[in-house]
């Protein structure tokens, strides 16, 4: 029963107990205070006419003080309801009346992604396929959270996506592949459900418990993807990466793109990008910059590089390697005193196998005694964070599983020693920025990272940046061709960053301001998704 429902049957019942006291006190008001005695159904009629306005004064005047008052608050309350009726209950009424219901099947569309279920992890996954210009639909077996992701415009049907016949009804065979996103067992469930309508299309599974992963795959999934193990990578990388690379399907074997941290006391620690002499020094591009959880590309002259900004750059390895040595501090190398790690779950089980592998231990510290822990106690106690070492500390790592402890724990080491690196796992982007402001100095959100994994694994396309929507492209610039780079001006009117022209075979990466596409060239830039998208509907008109 809907709450409008049930607080329409409260509100009745409460109702005609009030009319039936009102009733029995001026039934008994009319013998005792006016001497007019009359049955016990006129005086309920009395009473219903006054609350309904429909009727008034049958018995007036009244000659009692007592009776004036009765009647006096008889109708303050009649008015009361009434008004106190509109928005309680005939509203919602109207509202749900005349709410569209969610469909529960799609017409015409094929070559479209299925989601099984509208979780965070797929919201990041909607955001994405949206803006790749991707055809979608959810199916959500809440069907009050359905009807509202339809009324907010969402490609969406109702129904159990363990059903074979919801399944069907969003066209499972004609689809690109199918996410399942509910939890371990259901996901299962889903994979077998789609392998019994279609055998052939691409199935893939998110896993909480990667020891579930196997029976993902035997159930017929595709692709099972553990996005807290690819979160723990990605923290852990931050401290011990040399040189980074994630290269996009564009770019060649000799040019990369990398993502690197600007280190406390580095040599460009306090300098303004423009002032950093990277290209001039290095021969490498900085295609974006991460600034306190804000992404700019392409990034400002002005912007200002201090301790834990992240470059995306581009470049050959030797450019890369060259402008890695300008990122990294003049301090050694973190060992088990410097990096301390608070909370041991999946995605801090995993930073510590990544640190052990680099040959870096860390002080763990979880409410557990389990083998990784150190230091047994609460990872937002000043006193257990004292016992750990953090004081010392060159670098935290706090990977616990509720963002509220997260912001807390950032605050508390923050405090005990402002000069740590504090590096932070989130499980919502709504908390990235709260994050930032209480002290982390890299933040990464679980739910950015799953719907990167899962639109770069259903769409095949590879991911620069778990962090953001940047892709690398190639083609063939006609629009451009007899311009040069300057006269061209792709950065201010598109936002993107040309990193390579490939000409006859040869990559070229020396791009003077003076450099001329020339016909046939094909052109390598990166950018996030909407400025790529926009550059490549501008350099492929016809002249």
């Amino acid at each position: 029963m809907s709450t409008w429902r049930r607080r329409t049957i409260l509100y009745l019942l409460g109702l005609a107990g009030i009319i039936l006291l009102y009733a029995l006190a001026y039934h008994f008001g009319m013998g005792i205070f006016e001497n007019r005695p009359s049955t016990f159904p006129h005086s309920l009629q009395v009473v219903v006419e006054t609350f309904t306005t429909t009727g008034f004064g049958s018995d007036a005047p009244w000659s009692s003080p007592w009776m004036n008052v009765l009647v006096i608050l008889m109708d303050l309350t009649g008015v009361f309801l009434i008004f106190m009726t509109l928005p309680a209950f005939v509203f919602p009424l109207f509202e749900e009346t005349l709410a569209t219901a969610a469909p529960t099947a799609v017409k015409d569309l094929s070559d479209h992604v299925v989601v099984c279920e509208y979780t965070p992890h797929g919201e990041a996954l909607v955001d994405e396929l949206e803006t790749r210009g991707q055809e979608y639909v959810v199916v959500e077996s809440d069907e009050p959270t359905a009807t509202e992701l339809h009324e907010t415009g969402l490609s969406v049907i109702h129904g159990d996506p363990e059903s074979t016949a919801t399944l069907r009804n969003a066209n499972v065979s004609g689809a690109t592949a199918v996410v399942a996103d509910a939890d371990d067992e259901r996901n299962a469930s889903i994979v077998l459900s789609v392998r019994e309508v279609d055998d052939e299309v691409q199935t893939v599974t998110l896993v909480e418990d990667t020891a579930n992963s196997g029976y993902h795959r035997y159930a017929g999934a595709d692709h099972v993807l553990s996005p807290e193990r690819i979160l723990g990578e990605s923290l852990a990388d931050k401290i011990t990466r040399t040189v980074d690379s994630r290269v996009g399907e564009a770019v060649t074997e000799e040019y990369e793109i990398a993502e690197l941290i600007v280190q406390r006391n580095s040599a460009l620690d306090g300098t303004r990008l423009v002032d950093s002499g990277i290209r001039e020094g290095t021969g490498a591009n900085v295609v974006g910059i991460w600034e306190h959880g804000e992404f700019q590309s392409p990034p400002s002259p002005e912007t200002e590089l201090s301790e834990g900004t992240v470059l995306l750059a581009a470049g050959r390895v030797s450019n890369l390697k060259a402008l890695r040595r300008l990122t990294r501090s003049k301090r050694r190398r973190p060992s088990r005193s410097d990096v301390v790690l608070l909370g041991t779950g999946e995605v801090g089980s995993t930073v510590v196998d990544v640190l052990a592998s680099a040959d870096i231990d860390a002080t763990v510290v979880d409410h557990r005694d389990t083998s990784l822990t150190d230091v047994v106690g609460d990872a937002t106690s000043e006193r257990t964070l004292r016992e750990a070492g953090v004081p010392d500390a060159t670098t935290v790592v706090i990977t616990l599983g509720s963002d509220t402890a997260t912001t807390f724990a950032t605050l508390v080491v923050d405090q005990l020693n402002p000069d740590a690196e504090i590096v932070c796992r989130a499980e919502e982007d709504e908390s990235v920025p709260k994050l930032y402001r209480a002290g982390a100095d890299y933040v990464l959100a679980l739910s950015t990272v799953s719907g990167r994994m899962l639109a770069s694994t259903v769409l095949d396309r590879d991911v620069i940046s778990l962090d953001t929507q940047v892709e690398v492209v190639r083609t063939e610039a006609p629009a451009i061709a007899g311009q040069t780079i300057r006269a061209a001006d792709i950065r201010n009117r598109t936002g993107c960053t040309v990193i390579a022209v490939e000409r006859d075979g040869e990559t070229i990466t020396d791009l003077a301001p003076s450099f001329r596409f020339e016909v046939g060239d094909e052109v390598i830039v990166a950018g996030i998704d909407a400025d790529v998208n926009e550059f490549t509907a501008l350099v492929t008109e016809s002249e």
